[in-house]
């Protein structure tokens, strides 16, 4: 064992596998929030000192680094890093089998330190080993990247490379939790490890002892879109890893048709959970004769809360950052350095956007913020709904700023990108509009502290959770959103922020909710914001004593180890 790893092989692990984990800028290691979210659910574990290893793939070329032409046309190019400067290499490795030949796969050790005395190991893992052949030591360079065959490769190395090198590192592991589906494939390495002899077995299927990984297996889904569930044809996954159970077998747990990683995860695991009430409903709903409960999303407080707001917290609420519960007493917090604190926020993000594009953008001005990966259903456009009434609206009053990627391959959130460009084009003159490329962790933090009001505007009930405006809430901007994901839980109207649209128990509206949106804007929020300061201010301390205090990720893990942990 290597002497690195050490000591946090003392005691039984909780293992938390997530295909991303977002922890600085720096490291692309992450795509957006699913990978943010992993990054702060094992912070908030190292704070509260939870037995916990974290699994995860090294992508050396990252996700992509995002240029935009004059055309508005995103272009992807590598976001190379060197681990060396944030990790150790460990000296063990161990075989996995893809196309029939031997792959071995070695790892890094990365450690997550908090501020309270807690350390987390994360184990990255690694092909691009001299041993491997060039194909195989390119599978863990991109995240996401390529096509099925590769993505089926890289799930392979996740689920069960993980989970043979966490064995070969000394871990005794007590559960282990898929954050989504790409690491489903653990469930097959478990079965192959817990199979019984031949003496205890009465028929083909019993072989396996399915109960025992049940128990062992905690599952998280994350996305009602389609598209986020993997699935691979069965003559894909016989020629990628083989017969690793019978194809029979395989079906019974992943699906007839093809091999869907979020079938197996329900089918072997005890727990399931989705990422909000709402969406543990809607995953009810795809998944009829599964019992899925909710645990919502939170944010790492510490690591979302801008510098300005974090020395207004230390004068007035002393140890929120290990007991984010304490920013319920956030009405202690005087109005007037509360709005300071903010300002700081808004001109230093306000400078830096000046510096980044020319644009002009004001300090005293109301300033919208959405930031988010670029795909259809999150509707980047809604406020573009009617271009002469939201410039009726907004001209003189109002600053927008847009950033966030799309995926390589999302035309349509390629498209959304340039459209939202061309309006920023035609509007110049009447709106400030930016958009900022690149979208990553600091970059985050400017915006969901810097602006006024940030806003959210996906198709119900395509929005799992979302986690940005609780980053927000947490820097006392209000949110403006749509009754999706984590907002059904944490609105109340025109006291920690607006809601857009109908409520959650109306079917959808698309057209209303552009109505709602516009109505609002300019009949509540503009005039509150110059008008009545006073109202204002008192909006933005009930978003962090309302909301902060509750979605925080301290209280998550909390959750997952009351309800998924230790059953």
């Amino acid at each position: 064992m290597s002497l690195l790893i050490h000591e946090f092989t003392n005691e039984q692990k909780i293992a938390y596998y997530s295909m991303e984990i977002g922890l600085r800028s720096d490291m692309s290691t992450y795509s957006g929030g699913l990978g943010v979210l992993a990054g702060d659910t094992i912070k908030s574990a190292a704070d509260l000192r939870l037995p916990m290893v974290a699994v995860s793939i090294l992508t050396k070329k990252g996700y992509f680094k995002q240029e935009l032409d004059k055309q508005g046309r995103q272009i992807e190019l590598p976001d190379e890093w060197d681990p060396s400067q944030f990790m150790a290499p460990l000296k063990e490795r161990v075989r996995v089998y893809i196309e029939d030949r031997e792959v071995l796969v070695g790892s890094w050790l990365y450690v997550v330190k908090s501020a309270a005395g807690g350390k987390l190991p994360i184990i990255f893992l690694d092909t691009d080993l001299p041993e491997n052949l060039p194909q195989d030591r390119e599978l863990t360079h991109y995240l996401y990247g390529g096509d099925l065959a590769y993505r089926l490769k890289q799930e392979i190395i996740l689920g069960i490379g993980g989970t043979r090198m966490l064995d070969k590192l000394g871990f005794s592991i007590k559960k282990y939790h898929m954050n989504e589906g790409h690491s489903a494939l653990l469930t097959l390495e478990l079965l192959r490890r817990y199979k019984r002899s031949i003496d205890e077995v009465w028929d083909e299927r019993s072989v396996w002892d399915v109960e025992k990984v049940r128990k062992l297996c905690v599952f998280t889904t994350h996305t009602p879109v389609e598209a986020g569930h993997d699935k691979f044809d069965y003559d894909l996954v016989e020629k990628v890893m083989g017969a690793v159970l019978p194809i029979p077998m395989m079906k019974s747990f992943a699906g007839n048709d093809k091999l869907n990683m979020t079938l197996l995860g329900l089918n072997l695991s005890h727990y399931i959970n989705g990422v909000a009430k709402k969406h543990g409903e809607v995953s009810q709903g795809m998944f009829p004769g599964y019992e899925i409960h909710a645990i919502t999303n939170g944010v790492h407080s510490f690591t979302w809360v801008c510098d300005s707001m974090k020395a207004l917290f230390d004068k007035y609420l002393a140890g929120w950052a290990n007991e984010p519960e304490i920013f319920v007493r956030a009405g202690r917090i005087s109005d007037d350095e509360l709005w300071a604190a903010h300002m700081e926020a808004k001109r230093a993000l306000i400078d830096y956007v000046n510096q980044e594009t020319q644009v002009g953008m004001e300090y005293d001005v109301l300033t919208v913020g959405y930031a988010r990966r670029a795909t259809a259903y999150k509707r980047a456009d809604l406020l573009f709904s009617d271009i002469e009434r939201f410039a009726a609206i907004g001209k003189g009053k109002l600053q927008i700023i847009y950033a966030g990627k799309a995926h390589p391959k999302d035309d349509s959130g390629k498209r959304l990108i340039a459209r939202i460009l061309e309006i920023k084009e035609m509007l110049k003159k009447k709106v400030r509009i930016v958009f900022l490329k690149n979208y990553n962790m600091d970059l985050a933090l400017k915006l969901v502290s810097g602006v006024d009001v940030w806003l959210n505007t996906p198709q119900r009930p395509l929005e799992a959770s979302g986690t940005s405006g609780m980053k927000a809430a947490h820097n006392g901007v209000p949110n403006f959103s749509v009754l999706d994901g984590w907002w059904i839980e944490g609105h109340i109207e025109g006291f920690t922020g607006w809601a857009i649209g109908p409520s959650p128990d109306v079917a959808a509206d698309p057209a209303r909710d552009a109505d709602d949106l516009y109505e609002k804007l300019e009949n509540v929020i503009i005039p509150t914001y110059y008008n009545n300061r006073t109202t204002w201010i008192r909006i933005m301390n009930n978003a962090i004593s309302q909301n902060a205090n509750y979605f925080n990720t301290n209280r998550m893990m909390r959750r997952y180890v009351t309800e998924a942990y230790i059953r």
